[in-house]
């Protein structure tokens, strides 16, 4: 790991991070937004990032080519509410680890979250549409609970057709209804 890619690493999460407090902010959970990621900065999280770093995908998969996982990535999605991987749990019925439905404000904090990366990672070629066509393009092998991903597709696609604004709106509409989706 050099300097220059621990400080790329370091401006890529900061500024990811500080574009999801400001999404956090127009959707009106301002705290999480501020609480955001900073696992990020931790040494299990950070030594990896600024290892695999290259401004343009997760270093995550780096490590993952590297080494079958990432351990990383298996410490951030432990820790982080925002992540679907994170809401899962052992079903006593089914014996199974299965996929369990997040509260709403995670799966906001989760919407903010992907449109900030899509903005970050894509830099001039980001679309409204970017965060919907990746969300699609892993959907068949997510394992995620039908409800939450039901949700997180329907705010993606009022961002892609109607816009920030709109998407925002509906977030704050969802949250002064104070009811799970």
């Amino acid at each position: 790991m050099s300097l220059e890619s621990a400080l790329m690493h370091f401006k890529t999460i900061t500024r990811h991070r500080h574009k999801v407090i400001a999404h956090c902010a127009k959707a009106g959970i301002l705290w999480q937004g501020l609480c955001h990621d900073l696992s990020k900065y931790s040494p299990t999280e950070f030594l990896p990032g600024a290892k695999y770093c290259t401004g343009t995908r997760s270093p995550n998969e780096g490590e993952r080519e590297a080494y079958g996982h990432s351990k990383a990535w298996m410490h951030h999605k432990g820790r982080n509410r925002h992540h679907f991987e994170y809401w899962t749990d052992y079903n006593p019925k089914t014996k199974q680890i299965e996929p369990v439905k997040m509260p709403l404000r995670y799966v906001i904090e989760m919407f903010c979250d992907r449109v900030a990366a899509s903005k970050i990672y894509q830099g001039e070629n980001y679309k409204p549409d970017s965060a919907l066509q990746y969300f699609l393009k892993g959907k068949s092998h997510r394992k995620i609970h039908p409800e939450t991903s039901r949700l997180l597709e329907r705010l993606l696609r009022i961002l892609a057709v109607k816009g920030e604004d709109e998407a925002f709106g509906y977030v704050r509409y969802l949250l002064r209804r104070n009811k799970e989706y």
